[in-house]
């Protein structure tokens, strides 16, 4: 980590790109989780099959290294197949999804700077494929999509890269990138370290009803606001009534 934040340095000094590294600063935007002491636990709803419950745990015991946060796993809250968010957590799902081209999504919904609720789908119509299904890319696109819901972004995003040892790295070859590196870890940490006068972290109704929404259909993610080195949308924003707004990333398939 002193390697990175050196190498940071230079390239400041020098007056070049910090996109040259990997992301220097992976933040989503500077939204998180409004909360009043740290740790915080964030739940993770589990409306996965049998078969994902592994990755997920797995998943979970690496983000709670994290000196800032840790998550549980919990009873899911809906449906796999339409996995509607939640107040004040996550909820995590796979199903066969169709067909689309994605092979994992997140989203978070804020308010303000503040996320409100969030949640993960893994879709099987690709995993149950030869190509991907394999515990290596299984564990790298729940890890970076559970990542994507506490507020942090990619920290590279050219599939051609030499993979970073993250899973917040868009790579072709999943072996290296299976868990969190300590980059991710300090991000966090930098992402969480005020605390805020009330939470987000509990069961509240927030306005338009936006959790209503089809999150299945590529159409209700709004408008694209980035693309990754593929030329493919990375990230989506759909703004609402009374200044909620939805953020979609999308891990597409190949």
């Amino acid at each position: 980590m002193k390697n990175i934040k050196t190498a940071v340095a230079l390239f400041a000094l020098l007056g070049l790109s910090v996109g040259a590294v990997a992301l220097a600063t992976h933040s989503w935007g500077g939204y998180h989780w409004a909360r009043t002491a740290n740790p915080f636990t964030l739940k993770l709803g589990d409306n996965l099959s049998t078969a994902w419950d592994p990755f997920l745990a797995a998943a979970s015991s690496d983000w709670s290294v994290s000196t800032v946060l840790d998550t549980e796993v919990v009873p899911g809250s809906t449906t796999a197949k339409r996995c509607k968010p939640t107040a004040g957590r996550v909820e995590v799902c796979n199903s066969k999804y169709g067909r689309n081209g994605w092979l994992g999504i997140a989203g978070i919904y804020v308010n303000g700077a503040h996320i409100t609720q969030g949640y993960v789908k893994m879709n099987d119509t690709y995993f149950s494929t030869a190509y991907y299904n394999t515990p290596e890319w299984k564990q790298l696109v729940l890890c970076q999509e559970i990542g994507h819901t506490f507020g942090l972004d990619h920290q590279d995003e050219d599939f051609g890269n030499t993979p970073l040892g993250t899973c917040m790295d868009y790579s072709s070859d999943p072996v290296p990138n299976q868990h969190p590196n300590e980059h991710d870890y300090d991000m966090l940490e930098s992402i969480y370290a005020h605390l805020d006068g009330s939470t987000t972290l509990s069961a509240t109704t927030i306005s338009g009803n936006p959790s209503d929404i089809d999150t299945n259909d590529s159409s209700e993610w709004g408008r694209s606001i980035r693309t990754s080195k593929d030329g493919k949308a990375s990230l989506y924003v759909r703004e609402f009534a009374g200044g909620e707004k939805l953020f979609t990333f999308v891990f597409w398939a190949k």
